[in-house]
């Protein structure tokens, strides 16, 4: 059997795969929220760095398909060790103790899995796609002309007087809906607990958690997910309470109250 076919068949070699597209979704998950942290600053900056990665085309493309199959590889390795350890388990009864112990390490992970692949999906959909509130998508908002050039870590991402989408509204007004703000919330939620087993998981398959400093690594870990999740509260949670306004002349400075499908219509602007 070839070292390949051996990742595929053997559980270690299913948890090597976990592990290796887990560590690849983290490395997205974190440079994704870095990239909408930009939210908080002027527009030119979060649609001129959105214009750079719709610039990029077949590579943006290429990046996709790859972070597309870590999530696929990752879903299945999850279930085939899933369905291997029922297996070896047979008809034996848990005690409580170890029922308790299982639901906090394994059961919280497969429900976290689940809500933050629907999460992604409804992402996609929202930002993307567009198709879940058409008054929030890319075509349905004015554009917007940069009035100055935008660079992040000195790379140029869109000249003044580019004209770009208007991501920057399209954010606002997307979580001025307490429905869509709530459900990200949730989901970075249980996303920043899903990769704080999963960090566990990766340094013991990847043998490099030992006893001595295991409490360590779950500290530093509790720490990065912490932050994590309060990144990705910050940004919802600032536009849907009214903390952060939009910046004047945007088509968010325009829209006041819930602009989302399922609000009610007198909260509608």
């Amino acid at each position: 059997m070839s070292p390949l076919a051996n990742l595929f068949r053997s559980s270690i070699g299913r948890k090597i795969l976990m592990a290796v597209s887990g560590l690849v979704l983290t490395g997205f998950a974190f440079g994704h929220l870095v990239g909408n942290f930009q939210i908080f600053g002027h527009p030119d900056q979060i649609n001129g760095y959105a214009h750079f990665l719709q610039s990029l085309g077949p590579a943006l493309w290429a990046v996709r398909l790859v972070l597309l199959g870590a999530v696929g590889l990752h879903v299945w390795a999850a279930v085939a060790l899933s369905l291997e350890s029922r297996a070896a388990r047979g008809p034996e009864k848990y005690g409580v103790h170890r029922w308790l112990s299982a639901a906090w390490a394994s059961r919280t992970m497969r429900l976290s899995g689940l809500v933050v692949l629907a999460f992604v999906i409804y992402h996609i959909l929202h930002f993307t796609v567009g198709v879940t509130d058409p008054t929030n998508f890319k075509g349905a908002l004015s554009d917007w002309v940069m009035t100055e050039d935008a660079r992040e870590f000195g790379i140029p991402l869109a000249a003044k007087g580019t004209v770009v989408h208007d991501v920057y509204s399209m954010i606002f007004i997307g979580f001025t809906c307490p429905w869509i703000a709530g459900f990200y919330i949730l989901a970075t939620g249980l996303l920043a607990l899903h990769l704080l087993h999963g960090i566990d998981s990766l340094f013991q398959t990847l043998g490099l958690r030992s006893a001595k400093w295991s409490g360590g690594l779950r500290k530093a870990a509790t720490l990065l997910t912490l932050g994590y999740f309060l990144g990705n509260l910050a940004i919802p949670g600032s536009i849907l309470t009214g903390v952060v306004k939009p910046a004047p002349g945007t088509t968010a400075a325009e829209r006041t109250g819930c602009a989302c499908a399922m609000c009610p219509a007198e909260t509608k602007p």
